[in-house]
């Protein structure tokens, strides 16, 4: 099996130094492709200097980001400028398929990262790229083994972009259904007369045992969707009883409070167990004339407003008035009930969503994982090709 370094198979294109002062996103000028761009394929901010031409790429092209994470993407619809610290990697003809360099590089990353010593940000240079090898299969093979990966991560974009599709489904349903209430045609109610507000706290570290329970306790890194069903930290009743978290009941509203997260996004989520949780958190227990589905929506339609309050003067993030000030239209209960039932099937489908794109991500790894210990051409043969002599494994 031949071994080549990656400087004789690609062409690297450092970025250029633009200067970030004729940044915008009002769309003077040409996208710049930065490093948080690299993975999405497009970009809103432009520029509106002059930049040499060398530098413009376009879709398809593979381009890397250099810090902090080592990714590998592929360029959307844009006609964009390369920046400084994203560099452009081009496979020279005849030596190395695209899409094998593709898939062949995001494993590489992963290892060059992974041995990549810092402090702050892991910091990646092109020379040092240049020099890395890897185990170069014929073209033929390199072919046969990117289109076996590219079906595998066709399929897992497809269910990871069926997740995204069905995610504002709810609040146009809401939307539609509440419509006039939503404009205070019926009245508001603040939410602090309706509901009872519960805040958490942390047991201590210092008693091991006290996280050997089962009781799910939940923080703020926990909550990564709208029903949380487990967290990864479990304590024990005598924990609760020896600290200030206390359990809270199944259908709580959680939201966080305290977090640097609080700058872009209001976490909030409907707990499906009882559970207790971290003082950056705040539970939200309704009275039996609220449905939490329905309320969880009220407060998602605060969202703006409230995280305004959290980035101004307090900067403590979510204070107790702010929340009992939220404004709760009049619904009667069997409607505000309606809507709960749909949501609840909604979430069993997203459920079934997020199963789905679980597997489908761990077919892709395991494939990526099998293609570059050179098994792939053993296990998934009957795809085309045979790859079980040893001079195949890659």
């Amino acid at each position: 099996m031949k071994i080549a370094k990656i400087s004789s198979l690609v062409d690297i294109l450092n970025g250029y130094a633009l200067d970030a002062r004729l940044f915008n996103d009002q769309g003077n000028g040409t996208p710049v492709v930065r490093i948080r761009d690299v993975m999405i394929g497009k970009s809103q901010t432009y520029y509106s200097g002059e930049f040499p031409p060398e530098y413009i790429v376009g879709p398809g092209d593979l381009l890397i980001g250099m810090d902090g994470a080592f990714d590998i993407g592929v360029w959307g619809y844009q006609i964009a400028i390369l920046n400084q610290r994203v560099c452009k990697i081009t496979p020279k003809d005849g030596l190395i398929d695209k899409e094998f360099l593709k898939y062949r590089m995001s494993v590489l990353l992963e290892e060059v990262e992974a041995k990549t010593p810092f402090v702050t940000v892991k910091h990646l240079s092109s020379e040092k790229l240049k020099e890395e090898q890897i185990p170069l299969p014929p073209l033929a093979e390199q072919r046969r083994i990117a289109a076996i990966l590219a079906r595998a991560d066709r399929l897992r974009r497809l269910r990871r972009y069926a997740l995204e599709l069905s995610a504002g489904y709810l609040q146009a349903v809401f939307a539609g259904m509440f419509g006039d209430a939503l404009s205070g045609a019926q009245g508001f109610t603040a939410m602090g007369d309706l509901v009872t507000i519960t805040g958490g706290g942390t047991p201590s570290r210092d008693v091991p045992a006290y996280f050997t329970g089962t009781i799910p306790w939940l923080t703020s890194k926990d909550m990564k969707g709208e029903f949380i069903y487990d967290t990864e930290e479990h304590v024990t009743e005598e924990a609760i009883a020896k600290s200030a978290t206390k359990l809270v009941p199944a259908q709580s509203i959680l939201l966080v409070v305290k977090s640097k997260v609080l700058m872009h996004r209001l976490p909030i989520a409907l707990a499906k167990v009882s559970l207790c949780h971290g003082q950056d958190i705040k539970s939200i227990q309704c009275q039996e004339t609220l449905a939490p589905e329905f309320l969880l929506q009220v407060i998602k339609r605060s969202e703006h407003r409230l995280l305004e309050q959290a980035r101004g003067a307090n900067t403590e993030g979510l204070t107790l008035p702010m929340l009992e000030e939220i404004p709760v239209p009049h619904i009667p209960l069997p409607l505000q009930q309606q809507f709960a039932a749909l949501a609840r099937r909604h979430e069993r489908l997203r459920g079934q969503q997020r199963e789905a794109l679980r597997q489908a991500e761990q077919l892709f790894a395991a494939l990526l994982g099998q293609a570059f210990r050179g098994d792939l051409g053993r296990r998934w043969g009957l795809l085309g090709g045979n790859c079980a002599k040893p001079s195949c494994r890659f």
